[in-house]
């Protein structure tokens, strides 16, 4: 349109018929940025199947099945030493954290298998080499946990116990980071061996603590 000399009339009808031309050149630039799926301002939640990669295999599957009770087990143990009296506030501390870490992580391992369409539990010739995986307490152990009364010494048996769950996790974690091929799920395996390791050194350092006090 450079340098142009027309009739203000046929200048007129360039500029409108150029306008008209404009609303679908417009168009696509308008919604380039928008999801076709996802309403504005709206995210995914997280750990849902959507945000999960298909690609698994049977290494990804196990880690999720054992590690699941595992982790209701390490759980059920921090809110069983959470309702007693007169618990040392560090060992407090740490199992209220054992106890909002692992709840979640839970969360996302179950939306790991149900995008997997594979089931919670396993069956039962995968289990019987070590039931739901290392360091899990047997059932005389967790009834030990339940029934001494004293602060201190809940906390000392509690930190026993749960140093030796968090070992079983850091080998079932390490176990998949080794053998699973899923991305989340060998990042969730990460972050299990680098948040535990910290945690079993911690409680080492509680347990010398109490035994010296």
């Amino acid at each position: 349109m450079k340098r142009l000399t027309i009739p203000a009339l046929a200048l007129t009808a360039a500029l409108a018929l150029s306008g008209c031309g404009a609303g679908p050149d417009e168009s696509p630039g308008a919604t380039a940025g928008a999801s076709p799926t996802t309403p504005s301002g709206t995210e995914p939640a997280t750990g849902s199947a959507a945000e999960i990669s298909a690609e698994h295999n049977d290494a990804d599957v196990m880690f999720a099945q054992m590690m699941i009770p595992h982790h209701e087990q390490a759980v059920q143990m921090s809110e069983t030493l959470l309702a007693k009296d007169l618990v040392p506030q560090d060992v407090r501390d740490l199992a209220e954290r054992v106890a909002e870490t692992q709840a979640p992580e839970m969360e996302r391992m179950r939306a790991m298998l149900a995008a997997w369409d594979a089931p919670e539990t396993p069956d039962a010739s995968a289990t019987e080499h070590g039931g739901h995986g290392s360091g899990m307490v047997d059932e005389a152990g967790m009834e030990r946990l339940r029934e001494t009364e004293e602060g201190p010494e809940a906390a000392e048996l509690y930190l026993q116990q749960m140093t030796e769950h968090h070992e079983g996790a850091v080998d079932m974690a390490q176990d998949q980071l080794d053998r699973g091929v899923n991305p989340e799920a060998v990042e969730l395996a990460r972050e299990i061996v680098r948040a535990q390791e910290t945690e079993i050194e911690e409680m080492r350092t509680m347990l010398e603590e109490l035994r010296t006090s």
